[in-house]
């Protein structure tokens, strides 16, 4: 079984909330830092991240920002930096896709530029020393998120994470200056997918005063290993 769930330290609130994942067949684990803008107050930030707190059973983000862990130190913002941290763990099951979604496309009107969150499934039913010899698998899943003010933006962040895992995997076998060809055919695919992703809009775009599509979304999934921190 998991070790027990406890309650941290959060937005440094006095309130503190502690989440069992004894019956819960995941724990769930929400890790990123998502740059701000300046003008966004504290009240927009827990409208925004709403969909993560009342899904742990909280009345506010006050209650839920304490992770269900004591060494993790749960969801903080930093008023000077204007950078939302998550390190934060909670017991749920695959209904939490559509919070992590709701959470994504409310955080797109908040940020000041894209950023990534890494969000993990650990099954609980199984545990890291009693693996080996069972026949069946884990349900264990790993998802990247991305959010950002603008598609571009997101783009961005999923072409330098792209080019930062391709270049640190073919540097074991070339030179760094010897990628260069790669890095501008990753940027070629990516102004290809932004073209037409402008050409689509432009062809079904909205009457003026309805609002942007959201650009939130959900990268590959694929297995992660265990691990809590």
């Amino acid at each position: 079984m998991p070790r027990h769930a406890g309650s941290g330290p959060g937005l440094g609130f006095p309130d503190r909330f502690t989440m069992s994942l004894y019956n819960a067949p995941f724990e769930i684990h929400v890790h990123g830092d998502v740059p701000l803008r300046a003008d966004v107050e504290l009240t927009q930030l827990q409208e925004a991240l709403k969909p993560l707190w009342s899904y742990a059973g909280a009345r506010s983000l006050a209650d839920g920002a304490a992770s269900s862990y004591d060494d993790e130190p749960g969801i903080r913002y930093d008023n000077k930096t204007h950078v939302l941290h998550m390190c934060w763990t909670v017991g749920g099951d695959e209904d939490f896709r559509q919070s992590l979604d709701d959470m994504c496309m409310a955080l797109n009107e908040l940020a000041e530029r894209g950023a990534f969150i890494e969000v993990t499934f650990y099954d609980t039913a199984f545990d890291d020393d009693e693996e080996e010899g069972r026949e069946d698998e884990s349900r264990d899943d790993f998802v990247m998120l991305f959010v950002g003010p603008t598609p571009a933006a997101i783009m961005q962040v999923q072409r330098d994470l792209l080019i930062q895992d391709v270049v640190n995997l073919m540097e074991r076998h070339f030179d760094g200056s010897e990628l260069g060809g790669v890095v501008q055919e990753i940027d070629k695919l990516f102004e290809d997918r932004f073209d037409a992703l402008v050409e689509s809009l432009q062809v079904g775009r909205p009457p003026r005063g309805t609002g942007n599509p959201g650009s939130g979304g959900r990268g590959n999934n694929g297995r992660k290993p265990r691990h809590l921190h």
